[in-house]
């Protein structure tokens, strides 16, 4: 008798929103059928059944929340009783099927703590040796997803994990908290803010920064730019932006200091062939960096194509995990909010972020020392320090300013 458990559906995701259930109890479901949307710390997700039979009960109801490995339903085959009513979850989200459709019933507050419990380490299948380097790691084996037989955890799936949010010194609880006053909202965070909390204070606590800065002449940028769109406008293509370029010119430059693509292994540092630049989209509840697969492969328009794609779904939340993970470096561009410079936190594993600000016009000294109006561009680099040292920072900078300064050859 299957049970429906929450699944991993991201890298970061450590719990899942029960948006809207697509088959009712005691519906036939067959294999492959979609029974259920789940909202992760990213997108919502199609959940599919991989067995057939009826839906006998509901544990989690819409707009419930479930950790990775809790039961979510029962699916019955042909033949098949109910189990003994012992578990925590039948007793506590069970769906009365004369109540009608599940997104009806809202769960009990009580109820929803016993959901949002820790999985119990006594179901999790692993290895002796996973469980020997997951303890070395700090890594927490209930919520890796198995790849073994039967979902068993092998070493593999544990060197691929990341460090757990829970082994992470969390030194913001300590941090003492003002109490509302009358008229305060207190807003519960979303699984999305939490991911974010999360992995950016792993960052800043265990990645050791280092900042770097440039101003760029971005005078040819502005000119070509201006006459390409022109052109394009003539002949009904879609215009190029600024963070088209940007982005052309960071994968060409990390194809010269390939250091800066790569991430910290603990014992190793993996410096990647391919580059796959996730690039900082703002959505409704936080951030969300898709991927460009192969962006060194791609010409300035593909490119273009691709981020003006994935930054669309990602805001409607229709991106899928396997576009928003194994990114190899970040770019976040604050120039269109009105940004002038700023430093970004590294977006882990990752070695370096770029923080683009925005184009500025302003007065600057020409090759004649005379005073002319131009157009200048702040780049930062925050780099993690184990892989990249300054003297490497500043090669790739170099690469980067020199591109943008001549754009023409980033059509090439």
């Amino acid at each position: 008798m299957p049970y429906i458990e929450m699944p991993k559906l991201s890298d970061t995701m450590t719990e899942g929103t029960v948006v809207k259930w697509r088959k009712a109890v005691g519906e036939p479901v067959d294999v492959g059928d979609v029974i259920a949307e789940i909202e992760t710390d990213k997108a919502v997700m199609e959940l599919e059944a991989f067995d057939g039979g009826t839906l006998q009960e509901i544990y989690v109801s819409e707009g419930g929340k479930a950790r990775i490995g809790e039961k979510l339903a029962l699916l019955l085959a042909a033949g098949e009783d109910a189990p003994q009513k012992d578990g925590q979850a039948a007793k506590t989200q069970q769906v009365n099927p004369l109540a009608g459709s599940p997104s009806r019933t809202s769960p009990a507050p009580a109820k929803a703590e016993k959901a949002a419990a820790p999985v119990s380490r006594g179901r999790v299948k692993a290895s002796p040796l996973a469980k020997k380097i997951a303890g070395a790691k700090r890594v927490d084996l209930a919520l890796i997803q198995g790849s073994g037989p039967g979902g068993r955890i092998v070493a593999r799936d544990v060197e691929s994990a990341p460090v757990t949010p829970a082994a992470i010194p969390t030194a913001a609880a300590a941090i003492p908290v003002l109490p509302p006053g009358p008229g305060d909202r207190r807003i519960p965070l979303t699984g999305m803010r939490k991911i974010i909390a999360e992995r950016l204070l792993a960052s800043k606590t265990q990645i050791p920064h280092f900042y770097l800065n440039i101003e760029v002449d971005a005078g040819e940028l502005v000119r070509l730019r201006t006459q390409l769109n022109e052109h394009l406008e003539k002949s009904g293509q879609g215009k190029l932006t600024f963070n088209d370029f940007i982005l052309k010119a960071v994968v060409a430059a990390a194809t010269k200091v390939p250091r800066v693509n790569a991430s910290f292994a603990g014992d190793a540092v993996i410096e990647y062939t391919d580059i796959h630049p996730s690039v900082a989209v703002a959505v409704e509840d936080g951030l969300v960096t898709p991927v460009i697969r192969q962006a060194q492969k791609k010409s300035l328009r593909e490119i273009s194509e691709a981020v003006k794609d994935l930054a669309t779904r990602a805001r409607s939340k229709k991106i899928k995990p396997e576009e928003y993970q194994g990114g190899t470096l970040t770019v976040s561009n604050l120039g269109s909010h009105g940004i002038d410079s700023f430093s970004a936190v590294i977006n882990p594993p990752q070695a370096v972020i770029l923080s683009i600000g925005a184009i500025v016009k302003k007065p600057v000294l020409n090759a004649q020392d005379q005073i002319v109006p131009g157009h200048r561009l702040a780049i930062g680099l925050s780099a993690d320090h184990r892989v990249v040292d300054g003297a490497t920072g500043a090669q790739y900078l170099a690469e980067l300013r020199g591109l943008l300064e001549n754009p023409a050859a980033l059509l090439l």
